[in-house]
Protein backbone atom coordinates (compact mmCIF):
# COMPACT_ATOMS: atom_id res chain seq x y z
CA UNK A 1 0.00 0.00 0.00
CA UNK A 2 1.30 3.40 -0.97
CA UNK A 3 -0.16 6.87 -0.59
CA UNK A 4 -0.41 8.20 -4.15
CA UNK A 5 -2.42 11.38 -3.86
CA UNK A 6 -4.13 13.71 -1.41
CA UNK A 7 -6.96 15.93 -2.63
CA UNK A 8 -8.41 18.71 -0.47
CA UNK A 9 -11.23 21.11 -1.24
CA UNK A 10 -12.44 23.67 1.30
CA UNK A 11 -10.39 22.06 4.07
CA UNK A 12 -9.06 24.66 6.50
CA UNK A 13 -6.71 27.01 4.59
CA UNK A 14 -7.21 25.16 1.28
CA UNK A 15 -10.23 27.03 -0.11
CA UNK A 16 -9.71 25.77 -3.65
CA UNK A 17 -9.19 22.20 -4.76
CA UNK A 18 -5.58 21.19 -4.18
CA UNK A 19 -3.99 17.88 -5.14
CA UNK A 20 -0.66 16.64 -3.83
CA UNK A 21 0.95 13.69 -5.59
CA UNK A 22 3.28 11.47 -3.58
CA UNK A 23 6.06 9.39 -5.09
CA UNK A 24 7.62 6.25 -3.58
CA UNK A 25 10.18 6.95 -0.89
CA UNK A 26 10.25 9.56 1.83
CA UNK A 27 8.15 12.71 1.59
CA UNK A 28 8.85 15.92 3.46
CA UNK A 29 6.35 18.74 3.72
CA UNK A 30 8.27 21.98 4.13
CA UNK A 31 7.38 25.66 4.00
CA UNK A 32 7.22 28.84 6.03
CA UNK A 33 4.99 29.30 9.06
CA UNK A 34 1.34 29.59 8.10
CA UNK A 35 1.71 27.93 4.70
CA UNK A 36 -0.55 24.96 5.53
CA UNK A 37 1.89 22.16 6.41
CA UNK A 38 -0.01 21.14 9.52
CA UNK A 39 -3.29 21.34 7.62
CA UNK A 40 -1.98 18.70 5.19
CA UNK A 41 -1.26 16.22 7.97
CA UNK A 42 -4.56 17.07 9.65
CA UNK A 43 -6.41 16.44 6.37
CA UNK A 44 -4.91 12.95 6.22
CA UNK A 45 -5.81 12.23 9.84
CA UNK A 46 -9.32 13.62 9.30
CA UNK A 47 -10.09 11.50 6.22
CA UNK A 48 -8.83 8.44 8.11
CA UNK A 49 -11.44 9.03 10.80
CA UNK A 50 -10.17 11.56 13.33
CA UNK A 51 -13.13 12.58 15.48
CA UNK A 52 -11.51 15.04 17.86
CA UNK A 53 -11.84 18.65 16.71
CA UNK A 54 -9.29 19.59 19.37
CA UNK A 55 -6.64 17.33 17.84
CA UNK A 56 -7.32 19.11 14.52
CA UNK A 57 -6.78 22.48 16.23
CA UNK A 58 -10.46 23.37 16.22
CA UNK A 59 -13.28 23.90 18.66
CA UNK A 60 -15.81 21.85 16.72
CA UNK A 61 -15.63 19.63 13.65
CA UNK A 62 -17.13 22.32 11.41
CA UNK A 63 -13.96 24.35 11.97
CA UNK A 64 -12.22 22.24 9.31
CA UNK A 65 -14.35 24.01 6.66
CA UNK A 66 -12.68 27.05 5.05
CA UNK A 67 -14.10 30.00 7.01
CA UNK A 68 -13.41 32.74 4.49
CA UNK A 69 -10.88 35.55 4.40
CA UNK A 70 -10.68 39.22 3.52
CA UNK A 71 -10.84 38.30 -0.16
CA UNK A 72 -12.78 35.01 -0.14
CA UNK A 73 -16.24 34.03 1.02
CA UNK A 74 -16.66 31.02 3.33
CA UNK A 75 -17.25 27.67 1.67
CA UNK A 76 -20.16 25.41 2.66
CA UNK A 77 -18.29 22.11 2.80
CA UNK A 78 -14.87 20.51 3.15
CA UNK A 79 -13.78 17.38 1.31
CA UNK A 80 -10.60 15.34 1.57
CA UNK A 81 -9.74 12.28 -0.51
CA UNK A 82 -6.82 9.88 -0.29
CA UNK A 83 -5.82 7.78 -3.26
CA UNK A 84 -3.86 4.69 -2.26
CA UNK A 85 -1.99 2.24 -4.46
CA UNK A 86 -3.28 -1.16 -3.38
CA UNK A 87 -1.56 -3.34 -6.01
CA UNK A 88 -0.22 -5.51 -3.17
CA UNK A 89 -3.79 -5.87 -1.78
CA UNK A 90 -2.54 -4.82 1.63
CA UNK A 91 -6.00 -3.39 2.19
CA UNK A 92 -8.64 -6.13 1.99
CA UNK A 93 -10.32 -4.71 -1.11
CA UNK A 94 -10.22 -6.10 -4.64
CA UNK A 95 -9.01 -2.83 -6.17
CA UNK A 96 -5.55 -1.76 -7.27
CA UNK A 97 -6.39 1.82 -6.26
CA UNK A 98 -8.44 2.70 -3.22
CA UNK A 99 -10.14 6.09 -2.88
CA UNK A 100 -11.17 7.18 0.60
CA UNK A 101 -13.22 10.38 0.88
CA UNK A 102 -14.73 12.33 3.75
CA UNK A 103 -17.01 15.37 3.44
CA UNK A 104 -18.54 17.67 6.01
CA UNK A 105 -21.14 20.36 5.40
CA UNK A 106 -21.76 23.55 7.39
CA UNK A 107 -25.11 22.14 8.54
CA UNK A 108 -23.20 19.33 10.28
CA UNK A 109 -23.97 16.54 7.80
CA UNK A 110 -21.10 14.24 6.86
CA UNK A 111 -20.44 11.76 4.08
CA UNK A 112 -17.89 8.96 3.90
CA UNK A 113 -16.96 7.07 0.75
CA UNK A 114 -14.71 4.17 -0.20
CA UNK A 115 -14.12 4.00 -3.96
CA UNK A 116 -16.91 6.55 -4.44
CA UNK A 117 -19.42 4.27 -2.69
CA UNK A 118 -21.16 5.59 0.40
CA UNK A 119 -20.06 3.96 3.65
CA UNK A 120 -19.88 4.62 7.38
CA UNK A 121 -17.03 6.20 9.30
CA UNK A 122 -16.66 2.82 11.03
CA UNK A 123 -15.98 1.19 7.63
CA UNK A 124 -13.07 3.56 7.01
CA UNK A 125 -11.70 3.11 10.53
CA UNK A 126 -12.00 -0.70 10.21
CA UNK A 127 -10.33 -0.68 6.77
CA UNK A 128 -7.19 0.92 8.20
CA UNK A 129 -7.33 -0.76 11.63
CA UNK A 130 -4.26 -2.99 11.22
CA UNK A 131 -2.50 -1.01 8.49
CA UNK A 132 -0.40 1.27 10.68
CA UNK A 133 -2.11 4.24 9.02
CA UNK A 134 -5.32 4.63 11.01
CA UNK A 135 -6.41 7.64 13.04
CA UNK A 136 -4.58 6.39 16.15
CA UNK A 137 -1.38 5.46 14.34
CA UNK A 138 2.04 6.94 14.93
CA UNK A 139 2.59 7.28 11.16
CA UNK A 140 1.57 10.92 11.30
CA UNK A 141 2.84 12.86 14.29
CA UNK A 142 1.79 16.45 14.92
CA UNK A 143 4.01 19.11 16.48
CA UNK A 144 2.10 18.95 19.75
CA UNK A 145 2.52 15.17 19.91
CA UNK A 146 6.30 15.52 19.46
CA UNK A 147 6.46 17.87 22.45
CA UNK A 148 4.30 15.45 24.43
CA UNK A 149 6.66 12.56 23.62
CA UNK A 150 9.79 14.57 24.44
CA UNK A 151 8.36 15.71 27.77
CA UNK A 152 7.01 12.30 28.79
CA UNK A 153 8.51 10.04 31.44
CA UNK A 154 10.99 7.41 30.18
CA UNK A 155 8.49 4.57 30.76
CA UNK A 156 5.80 6.40 28.79
CA UNK A 157 8.27 7.20 26.00
CA UNK A 158 9.28 3.55 25.78
CA UNK A 159 5.63 2.52 25.53
CA UNK A 160 5.06 5.06 22.74
CA UNK A 161 8.07 3.77 20.77
CA UNK A 162 7.03 0.14 21.29
CA UNK A 163 3.55 0.96 20.01
CA UNK A 164 4.98 2.80 16.99
CA UNK A 165 7.34 -0.08 16.23
CA UNK A 166 4.58 -2.64 16.62
CA UNK A 167 6.35 -4.62 19.32
CA UNK A 168 4.98 -5.64 22.68
CA UNK A 169 6.92 -5.92 25.90
CA UNK A 170 6.65 -9.50 27.16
Amino acid sequence: MLLKRLEMNGFKSFADKVAIDFVPGMTAVVGPNGSGKSNITEAIRWVLGEQSAKSLRGGRMGDVIFAGSDTRKPINFAEVSLVLDNDDHFLPLDYSEVYVTRRIYRNGDSEFLINKQSCRLKDIVDLFMDSGLGRESMSIISQGKIDEILNSKPEERRSIFEEAAGVLKI
